[in-house]
């Protein structure tokens, strides 16, 4: 069955080039701890922080950090126009953190037993954008 329905238009989150090159600075935890602290709505720096910690094998950590990022992200994706539904693309720079931290908030949900939470993580990363998955696969 067609679906009659328009696909909703891609959601691109603005660029933030200044806040993007404090945390491309260093790769250390202490640089995106100072970036999540200045710029608290920056999901990019949430997602790091939640990578080193599933790095460091500390799921729960990894999961705060995660959640945190993701909400900041669904904050911006809401003020940018997105209604709940549609794209969000991997290629658009700025769209990555927001897709990194739903990306390791799954992880961390599945290392923690949160199977049903990690199971809808991988949802919502495949219906924002496959790329996104192919890319942090």
């Amino acid at each position: 069955m067609q679906n009659l329905l328009p696909e909703p238009a891609p959601t691109l989150l603005p660029a933030e080039p200044h806040v993007a090159a404090q945390l491309a600075e260093s790769d250390s935890e202490e640089t995106a701890k100072a970036v999540a602290a200045q710029h608290p709505a920056y999901s990019a720096a949430w997602a790091r922080l939640a990578e080193l910690s599933l790095a460091a094998g500390e799921p729960v950590t990894a999961y705060a950090y995660a959640r945190t990022g993701y909400h900041r992200g669904l904050d911006q994706l809401r003020r940018n126009g997105w209604r709940g539904a549609g794209p969000v693309p991997w290629a658009h720079e700025p769209n990555q953190g927001f897709l990194r931290a739903l990306h390791a908030l799954g992880q961390a949900a599945g290392a923690i037993g949160e199977t049903e939470e990690a199971e809808r993580c991988a949802t919502f990363l495949r219906d924002s954008d496959p790329a996104a998955v192919a890319a942090l696969s």
